[in-house]
């Protein structure tokens, strides 16, 4: 007897594309896919964007031996985390000395993670009510690393931070 059948092969975000098989017995034999891509062009191929990224520069809190300061660097996507969590996962130093041992660990209770903002300002979230709680003196620039989102998921730049900038003289 002969089979009949057809093969669908591209798939759209959120439909289930089904390939059934029939053959002359009756029976049908059902192979289901899904797709988790955001678009799909006409040929099936997935053309989802890619989310804007910023990038950061943290310059160390001492010059170094030759007087220039020590430069890390780290990309994040925008508005996915905070700049506290950008610095830990790609190892940045982010506390002083107390603050390695007394931190609250990103609750945004003990004031110990302070950067300042050379550059990329608007690149950041506004300052929450607890920053501005704990850094009413400070100047504008400065802020708590475990309050600052990084992005909007719009916008994309470069910020330049200055780790532990009460160390600077």
């Amino acid at each position: 007897m002969a089979s009949l059948g057809f093969n669908l092969g591209f798939s759209f975000s959120n439909v289930q594309i089904q390939h059934r098989k029939v053959s002359g017995s009756g029976r049908a034999r059902v192979f289901s896919c899904s797709s988790s891509s955001s678009q799909a062009s006409p040929q099936g191929i997935s053309t989802a964007a890619t989310p804007p990224e910023i990038e950061l520069e943290f310059f160390g809190p001492k010059p170094g031996s030759d007087g220039s300061y020590p430069v890390d660097k780290a990309k994040a996507v925008s508005g996915e985390k905070l700049l506290r969590s950008i610095m830990q996962d790609n190892k940045i130093e982010l506390y002083a000395t107390y603050g390695k041992v007394m931190n609250c660990g990103g609750g945004g209770s003990c004031g110990t993670c302070i950067v300042e903002i050379l550059d990329g300002r608007d690149l950041l979230n506004e300052r929450t009510d607890t920053e501005n709680r704990y850094l009413k003196k400070k100047p504008e620039s400065w802020r708590l690393a475990c309050q600052t989102i990084v992005g909007n998921k719009e916008n994309s730049g470069k910020v330049i931070v200055q780790r532990i900038p009460q160390w600077k003289k």
